[in-house]
């Protein structure tokens, strides 16, 4: 039987159709002939030709397809139903036919401990296990003429897709304070909306939650620095202090992802106290400061579900007159899991479209610094 029938698929008319771009995908050492399909940020391949590759097995079920591969294993559930994984966790996960082909999202190797690799500026998509011996910049010198991605093609449309964002209104929604023990629920409505966020994340709790830190890195979140007390005497106390907890931050989710980040918030946001001698220390160790221009008020309003709605959209229609691209502070906590989605279903509506901060990306900040 085929994958397709598996998954209670069928094929999307070829009027359906929606533009994006493909890269080659990278699997350990070598560049691979398997193509990977942007689709609202989210990269898809063929599953088969990437069990072919990884030497994974595929096993039909009557709920989906079960995949054994890597270091672990999972179930691709039919109908859009998610992923459940070894432990018994369902996570969300959508599939769609291209071509007569099956595609899964890339992430689904995350799952199975492969770790995935992606620098848009470099054309960079590369899965590995432990057997891969070059480094990414490696990678990337030894395959940059043919890793430039093809001109745009025009793949199938998922079976749901989601309402397409309208040119100019990106949303950069960002979360505080976190990891914590509802972060999963968080990563889970993230999920559904297909929407990507970026975590400033405090080191002491990295340590506490080590769990949610690796979902968070494998779901292709954005990682990023809140420091690691969050108590303004210690990490004010000088411009040292400021750069070891970062420094100490960084290493905890090195440690615990095998990735970095330069990408830094500051507890409380940067004004008044991050000033110029705090930012000259930590700034030019290579770090970028991060602050905001809607804030949710999250924090204080809590159970107050409409009081946090009407603060957020009353900002972000604001900064629609002058065509600027909201960045939305919330914090990774309980209450906030009750309005998060009528705030990404209102967004959606409007048109906006999620995307994760990243390096290269010139730094939005309450001191207008560039660094």
């Amino acid at each position: 039987m085929s994958l397709f029938l598996m998954m209670g698929l069928v094929q999307v008319p070829a009027n359906a159709k929606a533009t994006s771009t493909t890269l080659k995908l990278g699997v350990n050492d070598k560049l691979s002939a398997i193509e990977a399909v942007s689709v609202k940020g989210t990269y898809y391949v063929p599953l088969r030709s990437l069990a072919d590759e990884l030497k994974w097995t595929l096993t039909g079920l009557k709920e989906g397809i079960h995949i054994s591969g890597g270091t672990g294993s999972l179930t691709l559930l039919s109908k859009d139903g998610g992923a459940v994984l070894k432990d018994g966790q369902t996570v969300p996960m959508s599939t769609f036919l291209q071509d007569g082909k099956l595609m899964a999202p890339l992430k689904v190797s995350g799952y199975l401990g492969y770790s995935i690799s992606y620098a848009g500026d470099k054309y960079l998509l590369r899965v590995k296990d432990g057997s891969a011996q070059l480094t990414d910049a490696a990678f990337t010198d030894k395959y940059a003429a043919e890793l430039k991605p093809k001109a745009p093609v025009t793949p199938v449309t998922p079976v749901q897709p989601a309402e397409p964002g309208k040119p100019g209104r990106t949303v950069y929604l960002t979360f505080d304070d976190g990891p914590s023990a509802t972060t999963g629920q968080l990563l889970d409505i993230l999920g559904k909306y297909d929407v990507q966020a970026t975590f400033f994340m405090l080191g002491n709790n990295m340590n506490q939650h080590p769990a949610q830190v690796k979902r968070t890195a494998k779901e292709g979140q954005g990682l990023a620095l809140h420091g690691v007390t969050h108590r303004q005497e210690k990490f004010y106390a000088s411009p040292s202090a400021a750069l070891a907890e970062m420094s100490a931050a960084n290493a905890t989710l090195k440690k615990l992802t095998g990735v970095s980040t330069s990408l830094i918030r500051t507890p409380y946001g940067s004004k008044p106290y991050f000033t110029k001698s705090f930012r000259d220390k930590v700034l030019t160790q290579g770090y970028h400061l991060w602050d905001w221009n809607v804030d949710s008020y999250d924090w204080k309003y809590k159970q107050n579900s409409d009081r946090i709605y009407n603060t957020v959209m009353d900002q972000v229609n604001k900064l629609k007159a002058s065509k600027t691209n909201p960045v939305i502070l919330m914090h990774d906590q309980k209450a906030t899991l009750k309005v998060l989605p009528r705030i990404l279903e209102k967004l959606k509506k409007d048109g906006y479209t999620f995307k994760l901060i990243t390096k290269d990306m010139e730094p939005l900040n309450f001191w207008k610094d560039k660094r």
